[in-house]
């Protein structure tokens, strides 16, 4: 039982909408997605020049929604694409402003959580955090080997709702998540396998640029040689084959659509090659889980799937059904990332962790 009571404002900036949304300890007082027009939007030269109207848009709905920020403990962004950091609750700094401003990783409307959250926190004097950005990287040494010299393998995964789900399952179990040994499976529009060892992920394949296995959208892991052939046939730009990989693989690749739901309701109308090819991901899931249980050993204490495919009833059965032999299968669907920023504003507010500081790197 918490000692306290902490209200946090949340945000998560996203390309075309704001979400917002405000917590008292556990308890969600309020939720609100602030849609963005086109014409709102292309006023701006660049994304971290909408701050001060996406700022502006926040109060107008707090105050509309009856919200007194006075009362507010902290404010808590969604963290963006910044230097690669070790998991957990950073305070914003001049550092992080800086890295965030520049984007020092990519400009990405996520890069707008904690300078929003700084603006608001600071002029009412209490702190501002993020929490897990997607460029949280823990790899052990040896995961970063690829096989080839030129390619260093990268930590790009969903670090905020893997590492908020670990927290969960651990307090759950009546343990800290520093001393379980867990594989986190997030299936959303990418997916990722993390392999979670005393609160670092060592381990997980990068979602984003192939590798692992294919999801609604994404290629995954291709055979390098005839993805080479197919980028020096002459018939294709860098743009198009990416665009291949990352938006148009997967299911949109086989079957034309990113919609899971969709998929299930053609197999249920008896379509035998959508029903072969979402078997098929299901069997690739199953296989990079099976991969990462080899690196703890098969001492696991649990796996976890999560993100929105977790809804799918026959596809976590489809899984499970192959890796249930390692460990207890646990599943949380969905990804509730404004609850998962609050719980990381909250544990060091309560004292359960210190704010981490982030590096000061010229």
């Amino acid at each position: 039982m918490q000692e306290h009571s902490y209200r946090i404002l949340v945000i998560n900036p996203g390309s075309t909408s704001t979400k917002i949304g405000v917590f008292e300890n556990d308890v969600l007082l309020m939720e609100k997605t602030i849609r963005h027009s086109s014409e709102e939007i292309g006023q701006f030269s660049s994304i971290i020049d909408q701050y001060e109207f996406r700022k502006q848009t926040i109060l107008e709905a707090l105050d509309e929604e009856g919200i007194n920020i006075s009362k507010l403990s902290a404010v808590c962004g969604r963290g963006g694409l910044l230097r690669p950091i070790e998991g957990g609750t950073y305070a914003v700094n001049d550092a992080m402003l800086a890295d965030l401003k520049k984007g020092y990783s990519g400009q990405h409307a996520s890069n707008l959580g904690g300078i929003l959250a700084f603006e608001i926190a600071t002029g009412l004097n209490i702190p501002s955090y993020i929490v897990d950005p997607v460029v949280v990287d823990e790899l052990a040494p040896i995961a970063r080997i690829s096989g080839f010299s030129l390619i260093e393998r990268k930590s790009i995964f969903h670090a905020l709702n893997q590492k908020a789900v670990a927290r969960r399952y651990a307090k759950k179990c009546g343990k800290a998540y520093e001393d379980m040994r867990l594989i986190v499976t997030h299936m959303g529009g990418g997916i990722t396998v993390g392999v979670h060892e005393n609160g670092r992920v060592i381990e997980v394949n990068n979602g984003l640029h192939g590798d692992g296995p294919f999801s609604p959208e994404r290629a995954g892991t291709v055979p390098a040689g005839d993805l080479i052939d197919l980028c020096f046939s002459g018939e294709y730009y860098r743009h198009e084959i990416m665009k291949k990989l990352v938006g148009q693989g997967g299911l949109v690749s086989y079957l034309g659509t990113n919609d899971a739901v969709a998929v299930e309701k053609r197999i249920a109308k008896g379509d035998k090659e959508a029903e072969l090819v979402y078997e098929a991901m299901a069997y690739q899931v199953a296989r990079e889980i099976g991969s990462a249980s080899a690196v703890l050993e098969g001492k696991i204490d649990a796996i976890i799937l999560t993100g929105g495919l977790a809804y799918g009833k026959d596809f976590v059965e489809a899984i499970s059904k192959r890796i249930n032999w390692i460990a207890d299968v646990v599943v949380q669907p969905g990804e509730n990332e404004l609850q998962a920023l609050s719980e990381g504003a909250i544990r060091v507010l309560n004292g359960e962790e210190q704010a981490k500081v982030y590096p000061n790197l010229k």
